[in-house]
This record gives C-alpha cells, sequence and structure tokens, in this order.
C-alpha cells in the first residue's frame, strides 16, 4: 500500500465522530420505522459502514 494514503489523528477523530453520529440516526429510523424510514436508513448506514471500513483499512500516519 503506498505511503500516501494514510488518516492523520484528526481526520481519523473527525470520521469515528461521524461514524458514531450516523450509526445513531440509523439505530433511531430502524427502531421507529416511521413513514420513509428505508431511506433515511439507507442515508446514514452507508456513510457508517464507509467510515467503518476507511478507518479498517486505512492507516493512521503517526
Amino acid at each position: 500500500m503506498p505511503d500516501a494514503i494514510h488518516l492523520t489523528p484528526l481526520t481519523g477523530a473527525l470520521l469515528v465522530l461521524v461514524v458514531v453520529a450516523c450509526g445513531h440516526k440509523f439505530r433511531d429510523a430502524w427502531k421507529k420505522q416511521e413513514e420513509g424510514w428505508r431511506r433515511r436508513a439507507w442515508l446514514y448506514g452507508v456513510p457508517a459502514g464507509v467510515g467503518l471500513l476507511m478507518l479498517a483499512f486505512i492507516p493512521l500516519k503517526t
């Protein structure tokens, strides 16, 4: 993997906050299942999933 692809500690921390916020909204949409909940679940679930994959596979640069 090239050394050019990495997350700084600041971007990693911000990504964690985005993943947590989107994951919480996804869970709320899924639990309440109000009108249009599937679309909201996709809108919050995809960024949460992509963020988790980024945190898992892109190394942090120290």
